[in-house]
């Protein structure tokens, strides 16, 4: 998302506000939040949860299982992408290296399931956790559709047919009806 913002005297110029957000206090905050819920659910899984998914049913327990490793897949997913935003902020590394970093980390493609059989039965604090982790994923991948999907937009424009150069030179010594 980009807004025009014209200075008197001046030419206009883009700025984007997900770029802006990216380097702004409020991602100090999302990474705090994340980092944060992060290792709350390792403690938590750690060691109260441990304690707990012990007293639950086969069936609750299989579902336990799944959730808190589709959790803790998604938290280590979703800090992989702080933690690159982080190092672009700091100068550490580069947009551009991001965005290629950033093709490993998958924030649309994780799962959960708010129901089916043993669902009811696990512990609130896990279900609180998950629940967390969702809204989390939703914030970072809002930001990571405004942030990316600019750049992409603009890549093809920027990577114009490599060989376009070597076709324009053909075309100017044998005439415009040859090769397009």
């Amino acid at each position: 998302m980009t807004t025009d913002f014209i200075n008197p005297g001046t030419s206009a110029r883009t700025i984007s506000f997900a770029d802006h957000l990216a380097n702004s206090d409020t991602f100090d905050e999302l990474y705090r939040e994340g980092m944060g819920l992060v290792e709350e659910t390792a403690a938590y899984l750690d060691g109260e949860g441990r304690t707990e998914s012990k007293s639950l049913s086969r069936t609750a327990s299989l579902t336990y299982a799944t959730e808190s490793m589709r959790l803790t897949t998604r938290l280590m997913q979703l800090a992989s992408w702080l933690l690159l935003q982080r190092a672009v902020k700091e100068g550490e590394m580069t947009a551009e290296q991001a965005g290629s970093e950033k093709n490993k980390v998958r924030l649309d493609k994780l799962s959960a399931s708010r129901g089916g059989p043993g669902w009811d039965e696990l512990p609130e604090r896990l279900r609180v956790l998950i629940d967390r982790s969702l809204r989390l994923q939703e914030r970072i991948s809002h930001l990571n559709r405004m942030l990316f999907d600019r750049i992409q937009a603009v890549e093809p424009a920027v990577q114009a047919n490599p060989l376009s150069h070597h076709l324009d030179r053909i075309n100017q010594a044998f005439g415009s009806g040859g090769i397009n």
